[in-house]
């Protein structure tokens, strides 16, 4: 097969390809290409031969290189953007929401109880119900749920939720009685548990660390489930168009079995993995050092994911200031720098990369502080890598004196646009006009000389590429919803989003010599949109839709028609 006409030819290729076809030379002409290059932004065509990119620029030029047998792909007027990367994922839970209870999108109370008598209905009584996904501020009225309104539906299992950013969940009360948890229970360090009444009686909320009373009595799954999550997660993050993904922290069975998975072919997603810490999945890391594993391309193990605080929704995020709809709480520390410094000393001299989770303005000056105490006591000469490259996941609350800290200490923000335009609903109550003007601020933290890298956060999020484009150059409401208090003026350019998902999580990843941008050398990675995400009405950009994912010239998805 030696040319192809048409953009629907391309699933006959994908049927037809194997080991030979891939051997053969890719062309992609006929559409608009970005680059993120910026000596060259924008191509004619592309030319990959043996899974890198050899040529970019005019289609005549690149027909001129192509081999006889070159596999030519007509774009038909559609967009190719260099190979995108989800830069904060949890893999496994992608998988999970697929293919178990998923209580996204639940809009009310009454809702999630409906869901929950239905599953309790095919449930064997007694056992576990295990649900994620549900988010009380779109409710009306915006409350947590209770143990007394899971009692109602379901009293015959043992039941916990998980709210949809994993840092709360909600039990009924057999499963509160299962794990002992009565008036009398201390809050552990790290978690709170929601108290009600005169009495005090445990509202079945449970906050952060808390929630591990209930989380330890699940029977833990097998190696085989854990794959199909993998697997699932996988095909949904390549059906996206994400080319790479970053996995903010796994055990060190979850790592080796991805490895595995890589290697075998069975993943065809390119994984940056971090594995949490501290314990023993951080000191296998820091032991073994930075690795990689499978084809050696695909699959990369450097970095340690560490918790400074909590999320803002549960009022777990750590505030300088009480927050302002709970005045006697100032939310929650989950380490203590007496336990992380160390540990980060050592990572500057075994060259892992280190990424910490810190959502409010205190859990950011925290981890900015321990950064700094950790480069100061290992001189860059005493360091494996000597820019190491260190990033704060989420970074959602700063303090005006530390925005410009994060480019002054070579710190990566690693955020999640998505995040402020679902968070913006109930932000304003959380922390007051003041401090939104320090809230999700894409755009000061560029304009200081920050790298900023894109993620969604997923299954928190949606983890949808166009969704979180829109949020970062839109910053509206999926709806089209903004006020005064939404800050538009963080918004980005789409050159700068674009960025934020190809090259500099790249660079975030060690890898922008490699991939990131559409160049001469790089690896040939690709996103095919429906449309061009850079020209068209702000509107459109939520119906675009990614037609083919392309990894070393491989067509790894292509959508039916």
């Amino acid at each position: 097969m030696r040319s192809l006409p048409g953009f629907l030819a391309v699933l006959v290729w994908v049927a037809a390809s194997g080991p030979a076809a891939m051997a053969a030379d890719l062309l992609l002409s006929g559409g608009r290409i970005y680059t993120a290059d910026e000596r060259q932004p924008t191509a004619e065509a592309v030319l990959v031969r043996d899974g890198k990119i050899v040529y970019v620029g005019t289609a005549r030029g690149a027909e001129a290189r192509a081999g006889a047998a070159a596999q030519r792909l007509d774009l038909t007027g559609r967009t190719v953007v260099p190979g995108l990367t989800d830069a904060h994922v949890h893999l496994a839970g992608i998988g999970d929401r697929e293919l178990a209870f998923n209580l996204e999108g639940t809009a009310s109370l009454a809702e999630l109880q409906t869901k929950l008598r239905a599953r309790a209905a095919v449930t064997p009584k007694g056992q576990w119900i295990v649900g994620r996904g549900w988010i009380e501020t779109k409710w009306s009225p915006a409350t947590f749920p209770r143990a007394a309104d899971l009692d109602a539906v379901a009293p015959d299992h043992p039941v916990f939720l998980k709210r949809s950013d994993g840092h709360a969940l909600v039990a009924n009360t057999r499963a509160l009685q299962l794990a002992g948890i009565t008036r009398a229970t201390p809050n552990p360090r790290g978690g709170e548990i929601l108290r009600e009444g005169a009495t005090e009686e445990p509202s079945g909320m449970l906050i952060d660390h808390a929630q591990t009373l209930v989380e330890r009595l699940v029977p833990p799954e097998g190696p085989a489930e854990v794959e199909r999550r993998l697997l699932a997660g996988a095909q949904r993050e390549l059906s996206l168009g994400w080319t790479q993904v970053h996995i903010a922290g796994n055990g060190l069975d979850e790592m080796r079995l991805l490895r595995r998975l890589v290697a075998e072919g069975k993943i065809k997603l390119r994984i940056y993995n971090a594995v949490g810490g501290p314990g023993a999945a951080a000191e296998a890391l820091l032991q073994g050092g930075p690795q990689q594993g499978g084809d050696g391309s695909r699959f990369t193990a450097r970095a340690i994911k560490l918790y400074a605080d909590g999320a803002l929704g549960s009022r777990g995020a750590a505030l300088l200031e009480p927050y302002a709809d709970s005045p006697g709480s100032r939310g929650l520390m989950l380490s203590q720098a007496e336990t992380l410094l160390p540990l980060m000393i050592q990572a500057l001299r075994r060259g892992v990369q280190i990424e910490t989770h810190a959502i409010g303005d205190r859990g950011n000056r925290f981890v900015l502080d321990l950064y700094a105490q950790a480069f100061a006591a290992v001189p860059r000469d005493q360091r494996r890598v000597p820019e190491p490259r260190w990033r704060i996941e989420h970074a959602q609350v700063i303090a005006p004196a530390d925005l410009g800290r994060f480019a002054q200490l070579g710190v990566i923000a690693s955020m999640q646009p998505s995040h402020a335009i679902g968070d913006f609903y109930f932000a304003p109550s959380r922390l007051g006009a003041a401090r939104l003007k320090g809230a999700y601020a894409w755009r000061s933290l560029l304009d200081s000389g920050a790298v900023v890298i894109g993620g969604s956060d997923a299954p928190v999020e949606r983890g949808e590429p166009m969704i979180e484009f829109y949020a970062a150059v839109v910053r509206r409401s999926l709806d089209g919803f903004s006020d005064e208090n939404w800050h538009r003026e963080e918004r980005v350019s789409r050159a700068q989003a674009l960025t934020m998902f190809t090259l500099a999580p790249a660079y975030a990843a060690f890898q922008e010599q490699e991939r990131g941008s559409i160049a001469v050398g790089k690896r040939g990675d690709f996103t095919v949109l429906s449309a061009d995400i850079m020209t068209i009405p702000e509107t459109e950009i939520l119906q675009t839709r990614c037609l083919m994912t392309i990894i070393e010239g491989e067509v790894v998805y292509a959508r039916a028609r």
